[in-house]
């Protein structure tokens, strides 16, 4: 680990622990302002003079929310978000300074929160709309209403505040909302979640710091991998090094999970039907009467679940149990709201790369998923679907390793990054893992069209 990492992690086990005194601030305003001035302080510890670029580019896009049509504001501040991370990761081509590794994820963070409150303003607009339309279906809320003035105070408090603005995970306004005006905080066992977390993260930080002294990401790049070392070694180095990235990643968004918890923020009763991202699915504040009767949870915040992302057995599933709160506001925002529905899943993809960044490595990985997917699904109708017993279970351990394998494999591109380094890789290897794919492929389509041709048969007799 480097000072910047060090600083980072130091930060937000300080976030967790204020939690402890943060949650237990009675005046709704003053816990909004001592919360996001320590989010602004943290920021400056993290980033020096570059958070300059957070207080930029917000300023661009919360005067646009609450200034401009609703009809278009999703559309604008999408554009200015989305087009200032372009100046912030090219900055170097204009002679600025480089922005360091972390403040680049906190801008991520506050690309997501900017965009998605403007698409919050826009989709109430328009369910308002089509009540005034005379439209009996659409439910409006008083925070649809509240939605619509929206100050620019408020807005910075959202987006500052320092509960998720290092890591994340990615909530709503409305949760952000809801913390203030809601008493469920206070019923929630913060401290309780908060520990549990905690020993989870211990353990994906020791196998992470026990992965990387053992097989450096760093060694990849080194003449004498390539020149002392098989092929067969190098390929299945691609396992240690997702090792040691998806713990880094499981490490850094479990705290952040965790400062939410210990806060008491995102936390709401069971009854509520609550769902990554997006908080309660059904009505709610009524639990606000006797709040001391209910069980709550925190599945809001819950950005990452690991035990499902290990055990699982398809790509298709560990997908659904990764960065889920990201995923929430990809489905809400790009997928559902694109027009074209023959072309939605594609412009997800591409506006999750960009979102990442802008090396070759991000596009890779990232678009490589979708043409994996359909392989899967074809071999799972074909050979999983239907077994049962042992046959069952051998399988499951294949399409287990078949997936780990996958995401190691396209993740090799996202850890390497640039072009050269991903080419010298892949081909060191003979390009493995594309043909593997090629294999996989043509044995589903004949593995498919065999079953088919069981089936006629079965139907003439």
């Amino acid at each position: 680990m480097n000072f910047d990492d060090i600083v980072y992690l130091v930060c937000l086990i300080s976030c967790i622990y204020f939690g402890n005194f943060y949650r237990k601030i009675k005046d709704s305003e003053q816990q909004k302002v001592v919360g996001t001035a320590l989010g602004v302080l943290i920021l400056f510890i993290v980033s020096g003079f570059h958070i300059l670029h957070s207080f930029i580019s917000f300023g661009l896009c919360a005067t646009a929310i609450t200034l401009c049509s609703t009809k278009k504001v999703h559309i604008i501040a999408f554009c200015i978000m989305f087009g200032y991370l372009v100046f912030f990761r090219t900055v170097h081509y204009f002679n600025l300074p480089a922005v360091p590794g972390h403040t680049n994820m906190i801008q991520m963070i506050l690309t997501l929160k900017m965009v998605g409150v403007a698409f919050e303003k826009n989709q109430s607009f328009l369910k308002m709309k089509q009540r005034d339309q005379g439209s009996t279906e659409v439910e409006i809320t008083d925070y649809d209403v509240e939605i619509q003035s929206i100050s620019f105070v408020e807005l910075f408090h959202y987006a500052f505040n320092y509960i998720g603005v290092l890591t994340g995970p990615f909530y709503r306004y409305r949760t952000f909302r809801d913390y203030f005006e809601t008493p469920f905080k206070e019923f929630s066992k913060p401290l309780e979640n908060t520990i549990e977390k905690l020993k989870g993260c211990a353990l994906y930080a020791s196998c992470y710091l026990v992965f990387s002294y053992i097989w450096p990401i760093d060694y990849a790049m080194s003449s004498e991998f390539y020149d002392d070392r098989i092929w067969i070694y190098r390929l299945f180095y691609v396992w240690p090094s997702f090792i040691i990235f998806r713990m880094r990643i499981y490490t850094g968004l479990t705290l952040s999970e965790a400062v939410c918890t210990n806060a008491g923020f995102g936390a709401y009763p069971n009854e509520s039907e609550v769902a990554n991202g997006e908080g309660p699915k059904t009505q709610y504040l009524q639990f606000k009467r006797s709040p001391e009767k209910h069980d709550y949870n925190f599945k809001t915040i819950q950005n990452i679940d690991v035990y499902n992302t290990e055990t699982c057995y398809t790509f298709r599933e560990a997908m659904k149990t990764w960065n889920i709160c990201v995923q929430y506001w990809l489905a809400v925002n790009i997928y559902k709201r694109f027009p074209s529905k023959k072309y939605r899943t594609a412009v997800t993809l591409l506006v999750s790369s960009f979102w990442h960044g802008f090396q070759p490595g991000h596009y890779m990985c990232i678009m490589g998923a979708p043409f994996y997917v359909p392989v899967e699904d074809m071999l799972n109708k074909a050979i999983r679907k239907d077994a049962t017993g042992v046959k069952r279970k051998v399988i499951d351990v294949i399409f287990w390793i078949n997936k780990f394998f996958a995401f190691s494999y396209l993740a090799m591109a996202f850890l390497l990054l640039t072009m050269d380094k991903i080419w010298h890789y892949y081909s060191s290897v003979y390009h493995y893992g594309y043909v593997w794919y090629l294999v996989l492929l043509v044995t589903g389509i004949s593995l498919l069209k065999m079953r088919k041709k069981e089936r006629r048969g079965e139907k003439k007799e």
